[in-house]
């Protein structure tokens, strides 16, 4: 539809004669002509946020990625040589149910699974140690993963011998904390017949809307969110019109991810410093969206105002991160700390190439060490020096830096 920009000196509007359905892909639907909405992009720095494009060598990777001119928003404008801090490595899932995770991640989502995968006593020590599981709970361990999609995150999937508390009481996109995960595919329309049958719901219908590109040209998008075990949520994703997809799919599944990852906040200002003054990773775009309501992917109440954040590592094109603010409605808290040993999402893993500088930084900035570096051999990404953090919201962050 025809577009009209209005600037003033602080912020951009874009008003279109059409309303957007939000996704976890910063995405917008043109699919009412009768209405109007509106988003404010915001200032890529935020307020009482320092310098944080450092430039510092991320090693581990095979190539760099250099600036890209694409047409795609959310493409790079940095190169993996100045990353810190690589794209998000594995999401660790603790559940009650090894059956319905199974028949979510592994039959729904195509995820090839390993384990239970054995480990000997120092390194469960030093696992408990670092995810801060009480001595009283005790797990086995799986890893989902994507082979033949390179690049791909991982789920490390702890299956707890005692059930502890959900970190959310319902599917509600309401609900802070960690809320999902995301899963590019050549075919949204299947996969979404295919949860369906498996007995899985969703926030809403599959949905199906355009996106424009940089040059105001539009493309398609069409999205699920699904409703999984542990209220944890699943994003199926499909990008037409030649647009890659958000992360690597299998070329003979046409199923990929996890490619991303995404939370409801009630402080992104502190989160957002957190991930650039820490972790120094790129925040890629920041906006206030009004949302479609009940027509839209999130469900929420009509009229809905709320911040949407992605970052990413410098110079990459997946392993990214989203967040969600709500401005002008309360967001729910069910009480239970947003981390490992409670039920659902985690814990977040990256990648970095100086731990001691991470945590140098962490300490500066008031953030808490949970478990302090030690060098153990995971099995989700081998030997490494490895120690967790609690970002500003109390959700648990794993870092390592390889060994040889």
């Amino acid at each position: 539809g025809e577009t009209a920009s209005k600037r003033d000196n602080s912020r951009a509007t874009l008003v279109m004669n059409k309303p957007p359905k939000v996704c976890f892909a910063m995405t917008i639907n043109l699919k009412n002509q009768q209405k109007q909405c509106e988003f404010k992009p915001r200032r890529l720095k935020l307020p009482r946020m320092g310098s944080w494009l450092l430039p510092l060598l991320l090693i581990n990777l095979l190539s760099p990625v250099h600036a890209d001119t694409s047409n795609d928003m959310l493409a790079p404008q940095t190169s993996t040589a100045d990353a810190l801090t690589g794209p998000l490595h594995t999401v660790t899932v603790a559940t009650a149910s090894l059956a319905e995770s199974l028949l979510f991640y592994r039959d729904g989502l195509g995820l090839s699974v390993t384990g239970p995968v054995s480990v000997d006593a120092q390194t469960r020590a030093r696992q408990r140690t670092l995810w801060g599981m009480p001595n009283d709970i005790g797990w086995d361990l799986y890893l989902l993963r994507r082979p033949d999609a390179p690049g791909a995150a991982s789920i490390r999937l702890l299956v707890l011998d005692t059930p502890t508390p959900a970190i959310h009481s319902s599917w509600s996109a309401l609900q802070r904390g960690p809320f999902s995960m995301g899963f590019p595919n050549e075919d949204q329309e299947a996969l979404d017949a295919k949860m369906r049958r498996l007995g899985f719901g969703s926030l809403n219908v599959i949905e199906k809307y355009t996106v424009p590109r940089r040059d105001g040209t539009v493309y398609p998008i069409h999205e699920t969110i699904f409703n999984g075990p542990d209220f944890v949520h699943a994003v199926g994703i499909y990008r037409g019109d030649g647009m890659a997809q958000l992360g690597p799919v299998d070329a003979a599944t046409g199923l990929g991810g996890p490619a991303y990852s995404a939370q409801v906040v009630d402080d992104s200002d502190a989160m957002l410093a957190f991930l650039t003054e820490v972790l120094g990773m790129e925040l890629r775009s920041d906006r206030t969206w009004k949302s479609a309501g009940t027509e839209g992917a999130l469900n929420v109440p009509d009229g809905t105002i709320f911040r949407f954040s992605i970052v990413y590592a410098m110079g990459a094109t997946s392993g990214h991160l989203l967040f969600v603010d709500y401005e002008n409605v309360a967001s729910l808290s069910n009480g239970v700390a947003p981390r490992l040993p409670n039920r659902g999402i985690g814990m977040w893993t990256f990648p970095v190439t100086d731990l001691d500088e991470v945590l140098r930084r962490a300490t500066d900035k008031g953030i808490e060490i949970e478990g302090a570096p030690v060098s153990v051999d995971m099995p989700a990404f081998g030997k490494a020096k490895v120690a967790t953090v609690l970002a500003p919201n109390g959700f648990m962050i794993e870092l390592f830096e390889a060994q040889p």
